[in-house]
């Protein structure tokens, strides 16, 4: 996990740079700032509209070169009742007499009807002061507007990219591809997080639309922000980049430049997304405000992943109750199964790619560290990804989610495929002939429990070994055989998760018959009663690593590792826990796997 003092937000670091260019200083312990602009205007420093009042005025100044001394705070603004005032004008003049720029700031993560208010209200402030310019400032995301060239009610053609430099000319567009002065920006953890949950807020709609439509809505407009990013042939460098609001553009003509995008995209890769974007373009028009400044593609792979992660299980455990495989058993799970560059790699439940996810990031890891050579780094694990992950999800929009995913890890995202892991092989071979039996090294998979399949529903039951002459049976129970089915024999190995009750039930005694005829027990890991209740799920579980038996392989007392995790990193309630017994028990396992015979525990 990235710690909270490297995860500093844009807006602390400008504040940083101010402080050493002396344009702001701090008095009592921070709690009090004061701008060194026309006069020192001081103010308490405790409301967070000041840090990104702060962080602007640091731009002003040092981004637009705008003299201090033609910048004034709170200035009153006549003929507004009740009495209001102008957070930030700058003025044209050294008397401080012809407002220039009216800017009206708030707080990072305000909703779209308080951002609209703040329009409303610099507008209001800049039409009263008749300055030239105004704009809105809610942390990343912001609004420019050309007020004197047009009529006081209109909100959209008079947008601008943003406010000139130095009283000079607007311009056309803010963000140019390659250009360093107007490059898109790399943001932390924390400002990501904030952005993506306010792209969702502004897509779902407070409700307007289902979750699931509105997550795919959200994925779609993400996957054309990479796109523009990443593909040359959309946008090229020295060109502006497409996935921005232009000056004097309204929503329509934003809409129809990001949807081109999409339509291109789609064409080279259909599997991703099927349908058209199904959002007004006065919403894309919004979420293309909170996205246009940010860099997605250069953004640090671990920021982007824990980003969008904290963001799918927000928005999934919140809005659709779905299930989630906690990020400390995923990552003991792949450590123990240690994925290589020439490996194959399946989870045949994949959701939304944990398990894909940091085995491809494991693998990314291991090249960085080995090839000093980052050109080839990137070679090897970016084609571990591209070639050997793959995954089958049952919903076909939790699927897109699994894409979406690996699509904003930089791919692998194309052996992905939507449909039921656990019908007849040749169904699953039509859709990607990749899935194939005795084919894979590698399994990680946390099967859905408790649901159950009916012979007069599905059919093919009865072509279970463990589904024969039964009229209904558990899914994790057949998932174990068709993840022997998929594994190579002799070296497949796996790690599932498992309900405690096939280990135990004396009813369930023919399943670990079936496990012990066809498999090696590595090890079993016994996980705490709270494991996945803050994710969705109480069951009681353990963690099993298996070695697919070769043909006609016998196996006759050998030993087997066992452990208890009581702490796994966080409690009950989701909370971090300092403790976490799966580190010691990983220690623990190597020191087993050195010698078995001799292994005396702990």
């Amino acid at each position: 996990m990235i710690d909270s003092n490297e995860n500093e937000s844009i807006l602390d670091d400008k504040i940083k740079e101010g402080e050493a260019l002396r344009f702001i200083s701090f008095t009592d312990e921070k709690k009090k700032i004061i701008y060194h602009c026309s006069r020192d205007y001081t103010t308490s420093f405790q409301n967070p509209e000041e840090k990104v009042r702060a962080s602007y005025f640091v731009e002003l100044l040092r981004d637009y070169n705008y003299p201090k001394e033609r910048i004034d705070f709170e200035v009153l603004v006549p003929r507004r009742t009740p009495e209001d005032r102008a957070d930030i004008v700058v003025f044209e003049d050294n008397e401080l007499k012809k407002p220039y720029i009216v800017i009206e700031c708030k707080r990072d993560g305000i909703s779209d009807a308080e951002y609209k208010q703040a329009i409303e209200q610099a507008f209001g402030n800049a039409n009263s002061l008749r300055s030239r310019f105004a704009a809105v400032i809610a942390g990343i995301t912001r609004t420019a507007f050309d007020v004197a060239g047009f009529n006081p009610g209109e909100r959209e053609k008079n947008v601008i990219s943003d406010i000139p430099k130095k009283y000079g000319k607007t311009p056309k567009y803010r963000f140019i591809k390659g250009n360093k002065d107007t490059e898109l920006r790399v943001v932390p953890k924390d400002d990501l997080i904030k952005t993506l949950e306010k792209v969702h807020d502004t897509v779902w709609q407070g409700g307007k639309l289902a979750p699931t439509t509105a997550f795919d809505e959200v994925s779609k407009l993400l996957f054309c922000k990479l796109q523009d990013e990443k593909e040359s042939t959309i946008t090229k460098k020295g060109d502006a980049y497409k996935f921005q609001i232009g000056t004097h553009e309204e929503s329509k003509e934003v809409f129809d430049r990001i949807n081109d995008i999409y339509k291109k995209a789609k064409q080279k890769d259909a599997e991703v997304f099927k349908e058209d974007i199904k959002l007004e373009a006065s919403i894309v028009y919004s979420v293309v405000e909170h996205l246009q400044s940010i860099n997605f593609s250069k953004t640090d792979l671990d920021t982007k992943g824990i980003a969008f992660e904290r963001f799918m299980e927000d928005f999934f455990k919140g809005k659709m109750g779905q299930y989630f495989t906690p990020r400390e058993i995923i990552r003991f799970c792949v450590l123990m199964i240690n994925p290589q560059t020439d490996k194959l790699l399946l989870d045949p439940a994949c959701g939304s790619g944990g398990f894909l996810l940091n085995s491809m990031d494991f693998v990314r890891e291991y090249a960085q560290k080995e090839y000093e050579d980052k050109i080839e780094a990137y070679r090897v694990w970016h084609d571990f990804a591209k070639d050997n992950i793959y995954g089958i999800e049952i919903n076909d929009q939790i699927a897109r989610v699994c894409k979406m995913n690996m699509i904003i890890h930089d791919d692998g995202h194309s052996n992905i495929i939507s449909t039921d892991t656990l019908q007849e092989m040749d169904k699953i071979q039509k859709i990607h002939k990749g899935f194939k039996k005795n084919n894979f090294d590698l399994i990680l998979t946390n099967p859905p429990f408790g649901a159950t399949v009916k012979l007069s529903e599905k059919p093919y039951l009865e072509s279970y070994h463990l589904g024969k002459k039964k009229k209904m049976q558990k899914t994790e129970i057949l998932f174990i055989e068709r993840c022997l089915e998929f594994l190579k024999p002799g070296t497949g190995t796996m790690a599932i998760v498992l309900p405690d009750g096939i280990l135990t039930n004396s009813s369930l005694q023919y399943v670990r018959d079936f496990i012990m005829q066809n498999t090696q027990i590595l090890a079993i890991v016994s996980l705490p009663q709270f494991t996945f209740s803050h994710f969705g799920a109480g069951v009681q579980s353990s963690l099993l690593f298996l070695r697919k038996k070769d043909f006609d392989e016998s196996l006759r007392n050998y030993p087997i590792f066992v452990a208890i995790a009581k702490h796994i990193g966080y409690d009950a309630t989701g909370r971090k826990d300092p403790l976490n017994d799966l580190n010691r028990i990983y220690e623990e396992y190597q020191l087993f796997l050195s010698d078995p015979k001799n292994y005396q525990g702990c």
